[in-house]
Parts: structure tokens; sequence; C-alpha cells
């Protein structure tokens, strides 16, 4: 799923890390790697940055090195447990800056503990970037019809989709093979030994639970501690677009209901039902004639609409804005909308990009075998996905279809990380983005899985309204002891 938190928690976030030093020495091998030392230096804000040095390519670790770089802000109290690494998601979301905004959702009793530490993926943000368009061409490719009409739109948006993955293949090149979720684990592997660390504490929202069960999977016995919230299941990650589809239905709802109670709801009639209509047909306007912005000369159209609507469910917080954005675009009017799809598709006021988009795409043409330009057929949904499932349909290809690589190893499928301490693995009920079956799926399959409810709306829990999930998470982090399997919270 799309740079999932990333999305909700990058908002808030605009930071960069400057002056980044490179690590104490070039590790000349294997041994090498697990034996560099960090050379830290301040870079703002009270944190300390570096670069720790891993092999492009594992099975040739003495060809081609690449830096992945790291931040850390140190522990505030006397009883230093160690570190506490981070992932945002995404694929494509930032751990350096996800660190950068730890004070807003990691509490102070993991602060006083814990280094947190948080680190970009190798091609994401600082480290090794991959980038495959230029900025005009990238506003043009998030503004592709998402449910094509015609032939011709069809044609169109192969042909971007092909423009993609060529603009990848001359930027990126030899790294394009090397940016899947198994070499970012065996990086996450060196980054513990680099930080001093005998095994491993570990945070991982959305896609950083896939990327915290293969580590696990990897190496069960160099776990400390391991929450993956947000949980994607590895046997299914990638071959189910409909319970995607339900998932963004369920939270809608959700909105929906919450939205009926409040004043000024735009909503005509408050009934389900009649409100997905409404919504649809705002999606058909947008299609034929797209909304106006007062932000710049885009054309707000079906695509950003939809990314706008999708991108502001991920955190309840945003709903008081989802709704007035709504009631905007009901008049025509989708500034609002263009902003949420901004944020996003990783796209800055000045009309740059982060390169979480074309990460997101790398990470996911490694990690899968590209779609055949034969297959391209309607996906079948449930009822309950019905008003959204076109938008996760295979209608419109992906640049993988054409990607100029072979695929790497893949994703490792079904977990059990068997010698691994206990795993907590956290979902939400109704979190638009990875629901809750994945959590109760990927806690199933860990051999030490521990399953944590939250009863609530938006995406992965930690960090937010929940003290129950809080209270339970920062206990287990510290004292490595888990609450009860199937602990239901609800605030």
């Amino acid at each position: 799923m799309r740079r999932l938190f990333a999305v909700i928690s990058m908002s808030i976030v605009g930071l960069l890390v400057s002056a980044v030093p490179a690590s104490a020495q070039a590790p000349p091998g294997p041994a090498g790697y697990y034996g560099q030392r960090l050379a830290w230096s301040g870079c703002g804000g009270g944190f300390q940055c570096a670069k720790v040095k891993v092999p492009l390519d594992y099975a040739k670790p003495k060809g081609r090195q690449i830096d992945i770089a790291v931040i850390r802000l140190r522990a505030k109290g006397p009883k230093r447990i160690g570190s506490l690494v981070l992932n945002p998601g995404g694929p494509g979301g930032s751990g350096v800056d996800l660190a950068r905004n730890a004070k807003q959702f990691v509490s102070p009793a993991l602060l006083a503990r814990f280094d947190v530490v948080g680190f970009d993926p190798r091609g994401v943000g600082l480290s090794s970037p991959v980038r495959c368009l230029s900025y005009g061409v990238m506003d043009s490719y998030h503004a592709l019809d998402p449910t094509p009409d015609t032939p011709s739109e069809v044609r169109k948006g192969d042909a971007y989709q092909q423009i993609y993955a060529q603009g990848c293949k001359a930027n990126a090149g030899a790294l394009l093979a090397h940016v899947g979720t198994r070499d970012a684990a065996r990086d996450i592997d060196v980054l513990r030994a680099a930080l001093g660390d005998r095994r491993l504490t570990y945070l991982g929202f959305s896609y950083g639970t896939l990327l915290g069960a293969t580590y696990a999977e990897a190496f069960p016995k160099r776990v400390r501690a391991m929450v993956l919230d947000g949980a994607i299941d590895p046997a299914t990650r990638g071959t189910a677009p409909g319970a995607a589809a339900h998932g963004f239905e369920t939270a809608f709802a959700s909105f929906l209901r919450d939205c009926y109670k409040r004043p000024g709801c735009p909503f005509r009639t408050h009934k389900v039902s009649a409100s997905f209509q409404q919504l649809a047909k705002l999606f058909k306007r947008a299609d034929k004639a797209p909304l106006r912005n007062d932000l710049d000369g885009r054309q707000v159209n079906e695509a950003l609409v939809w990314r706008g609507v999708m991108a502001a469910m991920y955190s309840h917080a945003q709903w008081p804005s989802l709704r007035a954005a709504l009631g905007d675009a009901f008049k025509g009017d989708g500034t609002a909308l263009l902003a949420f799809a901004d944020g996003y598709n990783g796209r800055r006021v000045d009309g740059s990009y982060d390169n979480s988009s074309e990460a997101f795409t790398a990470v996911n043409c490694a990690d899968y075998p590209p779609t055949s330009r034969a297959t391209r057929s309607a996906v079948t949904y449930v009822p309950e996905s019905r008003h959204f499932g076109k938008y996760f349909s295979d209608g419109l290809l992906s640049p993988c279809a054409f990607w100029p690589v072979k695929s790497g190893e893949g994703i490792v499928g079904r977990v059990r990380a068997k010698g691994a301490p206990p795993i907590l693995v956290v979902g939400t009920t109704r979190d638009p983005a990875t629901p809750y079956k994945d959590a109760e799926a990927l806690a199933g399959q860990l051999s030490s899985g521990v399953l944590l409810g939250f009863d609530g709306d938006g995406h992965t829990a930690y960090g937010g309204p929940s003290t129950c999930v809080n209270g339970a998470v920062d206990r287990y982090l510290i004292n490595r002891v888990p609450p009860r399997n199937g602990t239901m919270c609800r605030r």
C-alpha cells in the first residue's frame, strides 16, 4: 500500500538532514561492514547524523558500496537500554524525517530509555535515492486517469508507465535491482551492529511491518523487541487489491457516520449509501470537467480528487479538514483536496517532489513480479468495496509492467521467525490502508506473534489517542513483556 504511515506522519515533517558525515572507515568486505564505527556529527535540533556503508549487492560484498543515512536522538535518562530503530512505512517513507519528529509521537518513557534512530532505506531520501522523472512530468503522471474509459486513455496511461520505467533506468541504473525489502532488512542488521546493539529493538509502521517481519525471518535471534503497527500480511501483499479497497470503504463509511454528527457536514442525505453516491458523482464530474484550485494552474481531475480523499482518511485528526475540503469540492473548488493529494504524492509547495513516490515504485517492482500487459483485467471486489474498488484495479498498469531490470529476490511470503522473542503486532479495526485482518494474519504466522488490537479509526495506532495502545507498546519495548494475545484497546 502506498506510502502508508509515511503519508500522515510526513505531513508534519519538512526538515531534512544536513551535513551528514561519512563513516569512519570504508569497510572492505562482510566483516568490515559489521565492524564499522559510525562518525556521528551534530545536525541540528539536538540530533546527530552519520552514514553507514552497505554493499549494493550482498552477493558481491566487495563490490560497489552505498551509504545509508542515519539520524539519532540520544536517550534522555540515566537507564539507557539501547537504540530504538524506526521505520515509517511506504515503501518510500523517510525514517530520518520520522525520527526528526519523534517527540511528537514517541512517549517520554521511551525517549528516556532509548536512542531514537531513524534511517532512510536504500533508494529513499538521503540514501542513494531513486529518481525517475522531471517534476513537470511527475505532475502529469500523478494526474493520469485512474479509471481509463477509452482506448486512447489506456494507451496514454501505458505510454506514461513506459516513460516512468525508462526514466528510472536512466537515472537509477544498477540500484534498481537492489532496492528490495530483503536487501533493506540486511541493511538494518548492519545498522544494528554499527549502533553497538547486540539485538534489535524496532518500531515499524505499515510497510515497516513487512520490513520488520522480513528482518525477523532472516535474523530471529537478533531481535530484542519488535512492534509491527498497521500490519501487512506478507503472504498476500501485492495479490489482494480488493482488501485495500475494502479497507478504504470501511474507513470512509466510518468518516460519514462521524460527519453526520457534526455541524456543516456537506452530504445532502445522511445515509451512507446516498453519501457514497454523492461522492461518486463528484469523481465523475471531476473526470469530465476538473475542479478549480487557488494554488496554481493545475486542474483538479478525478485522479487528484480521489487521491486527496484517500490521503485524508489516513488520520482521524484530518477528518474536520476532509469535511471542509469535500464541502468546497461539491461547490467546484478542489484546492483543499489538491493539497491533500500533493502531500500524498510527495509534491512540495514549490512544485518539486521528494522521491517517495519513485522509491515506492522501485521497491515494489523489485519485490514483486511485473504485471503482464497481456493480463490487464478488471478485478472482482466484494460488495463492501464496490465504490472504491475500481481505483485499486489493474485497469491502469504500473511501471512494473515495463520494468527495465529483473525483479530481485522478492518478499519472503509467509513468515515464522522461529526462535525470535515475542513480537507485538498492532492492528486498527477501521484502518483504511492495512485492514485489521492483516494484523491477525501476521500475528498468527509468527511463531511468537502477539496481537494487540485498537477499536478505532485511522492508519496505525501507536502515538495516537489510545492510552491503552501507547502504554502496552511502551511497557513491551522497555520490559519485553507483551500484553495478553488478542487484547483489544478502545481508548
